[in-house]
């Protein structure tokens, strides 16, 4: 990625897929180059945590709300230290902000950390083809010495895909960290880093979780060196068909009967862990508005998600595993994708949406209190024995 930032809004810029088709509209952001995988977001507010979750990594996000910047940047709700995504598509942004949170424009923070966007464009028209074709690769390119056409559209499609992209361990934390439990401690929680958000670990420290996050490469003697009374496993980029690690680490948890709670990516990870396969959806979940339903209570949620792969596993039986029986206990109303899973013989289960949901709904947040349950319950049973 190049980047210059100068003038940027009078600047000309052109998006290119990788199938031919070209946008044109005006630099955002930063000014220079960059590419991805272009996918889109449904949520018409909450642009900063989504600019700052670390699963948009090496993706283009593109907006479908039309009108976007108009509530500015803070210093408070980002979900980490940066923004991750790779790219930023919007059609109208606001020309000055309307916050008293706000402390500088979106444009103005695009640019400081050389985010190249481009504006203008017809985000409709945009996501449209990309529900029709598919996420796919996406060069940005914007300033006033544009390459030609075919040179575009050569460096795009020599971009990598996202398929087969081990991309978790570049986002997590390097060295551990502790964020303590809010008044009384209760409980102890190792947190796997595989592109966990901010708000993530609150939740459960809101619970009385003293909640230690461990990096991606964390090991099973590194989890419970920390004596821990459950285990999670955040949310993040990639593939996980490329997560060997976190899948075997995974199973040792299993294996020793530890509470497992996992999100987003490590509902894909419990997946494998279990014995599943993982696919690419077409054009993936992206936003706060997607309905689910709890199997187990038959209650529909709107939740906000991130993710462009699944859980292939069946939907109307109890499966057998080397860790037990499971069942789905989620089910996405849109389109039939495995939302979660449910072990019945061990003390686990997932989501594979975003239940902290920071600038969204709030219908999923009782996960953290089931995570909470299903340690006391295991823990009282441990003092029973």
């Amino acid at each position: 990625m190049t980047t210059s930032t100068r003038g940027a809004t009078r600047v000309p810029a052109v998006l290119v897929l990788e199938d031919g088709r070209i946008f044109r509209g005006r630099a955002y952001g930063a000014v220079g180059e960059t590419f991805g995988e272009a996918v889109f977001s449904t949520g018409m507010t909450g642009y900063q945590e989504t600019l700052t979750d670390p699963s948009y990594h090496r993706q283009v996000v593109v907006m479908t709300a039309p009108h976007v910047g108009n509530t500015g940047v803070n210093d408070e709700d980002a979900e980490s230290a940066r923004i991750w995504v790779s790219g930023y598509v919007v059609r109208d942004p606001a020309r000055v902000p309307s916050s008293w949170r706000s402390r500088r424009t979106l444009d103005e923070e695009l640019a400081a950390q050389g985010v190249v966007g481009i504006s203008g464009v017809d985000t409709r028209a945009l996501t449209r083809h990309l529900r029709e074709r598919g996420a796919m690769r996406v060069g940005i390119f914007s300033g006033n010495a544009l390459p030609d056409e075919g040179t575009m559209l050569a460096e795009v499609r020599q971009a990598p895909e996202m398929t087969g992209a081990d991309l978790s361990a570049e986002v997590a934390t390097k060295e551990a960290y502790v964020v303590p439990a809010q008044g009384e401690k209760k409980f102890t929680v190792a947190a796997v880093d595989l592109g966990i958000k901010g708000m993530t670990p609150y939740r459960m420290a809101e619970r009385g979780i003293e909640v230690h996050v461990l990096p991606a490469t964390a090991t099973v003697d590194d989890v419970y060196a920390v004596n821990p009374d459950g285990v999670f496993f955040s949310n993040g980029p990639g593939d996980p068909a490329t997560a060997d690690h976190p899948v075997a680490l995974m199973r040792a948890v299993l294996e020793r009967g530890t509470p497992l709670f996992g999100i987003c990516f490590g509902n894909q990870i419990l997946g494998r862990a279990l014995g599943f396969g993982t696919y690419k959806l077409k054009y993936g979940h992206r936003g706060i508005n997607q309905p689910v339903q709890d199997r187990t209570t038959g209650k529909v949620e709107v939740t906000a998600h991130n993710h462009g792969f699944a859980v292939d596993a069946p939907l109307d039986k109890v499966s057998d595993t080397p860790f037990g029986r499971v069942e789905v206990s989620h089910v996405c109303l849109n389109d039939n994708v495995v939302e979660g899973l449910r072990l019945l013989d061990r003390p686990a289960f997932s989501v594979q949406y975003h239940p902290e949901a920071a600038a969204g709904p709030h219908d999923a947040a009782y996960l953290f209190d089931r995570f909470t349950s299903l340690m006391s319950t295991v823990l009282m049973e441990g003092q029973r024995a």
